[in-house]
């Protein structure tokens, strides 16, 4: 979609909904463990998380057939959309069907539950059952679908490690052990043997601070000690380019 009428559209969609601001950064593993000792000191484990502090997200992408979220994203587009469906520590429900809207900093994640059946339906492509759907999000991609041939794109992985802080609403992640995998008939998204490779190395470790007005000075002040510049370092884009070759 081109960006001039995807602003239109995200305009009018995004209206009276709260957005939130979304910075990352790479890390070294060192910059990890310092930074991840002082954040304990003021903010709590997440407690969706497994007793380790951990859990396993895996991510099933879907683009269309010119691979727009893709380029949009190289390309820079300031405001822009991917579909994707998500489960967590490799278990078939909950399932998650999200659209993630970005206008250049902030963020938008609109996202609906779904049966483990109705996911497969949308990978094999049979998305007529979403016609009738009470879910607004899930209407729209179908009409997604109709017009631009969206389809599974790219499957990644990785370990989230996340922790909260309730004043602003900020949520700080670190990502790592980063995998993928190219999406071929038929797709595997629920089968725990999906065979992928890593993307980085063993020290490479992607930091996310989410937050809703403004950062808390607290959480801003561990920051600016320990990370250096924000990137747009996103783990769709890394994972497409994986080893300088272009997954599609």
């Amino acid at each position: 979609m081109l960006e001039g009428n995807l602003k239109v559209v995200v305009a009018a969609e995004v209206r009276g909904k709260p957005l939130r601001h979304e910075l990352k950064y790479p890390l070294s593993f060192l910059q990890y463990q310092v930074l991840r000792r002082k954040i304990k000191t003021v903010m709590k484990p997440d407690p969706h998380a497994e007793p380790e502090g951990q859990y396993h997200i895996r991510t099933l992408y879907i683009d269309d057939v010119k691979n727009s979220a893709y380029f949009e994203k190289m390309s820079g587009v300031g405001t822009r959309q991917k579909y994707r469906l998500r489960i967590y520590n490799l278990r078939d429900s909950p399932v998650k069907f999200e659209r993630k809207i970005r206008i250049y900093n902030y963020v938008l994640k609109e996202s609906e539950v779904i049966k483990r059946e109705e996911a497969e339906k949308i990978i094999n492509g049979d998305i007529h059952f979403l016609a009738n759907s009470q879910s607004p999000l899930l209407k729209r991609f179908y009409a997604e679908c109709r017009l631009n041939l969206m389809r599974p794109t790219l499957l990644l992985e990785y370990l989230r490690e996340p922790y909260i802080y309730p004043v602003g609403n900020v949520r700080v992640t670190f990502d790592f052990d980063l995998r993928t995998n190219i999406v071929t008939k038929p797709v595997k998204f629920f089968e725990k043997d999906v065979p992928t490779v890593k993307v980085g190395d063993e020290a490479t470790v992607v930091l996310e601070v989410k937050y809703d007005d403004v950062l808390p000075e607290v959480v801003r002040g561990l920051l600016s000690e320990e990370v250096g510049l924000r990137q747009a370092l996103g783990k769709f884009a890394l994972c497409k380019t994986a080893k300088g070759v272009l997954i599609f």
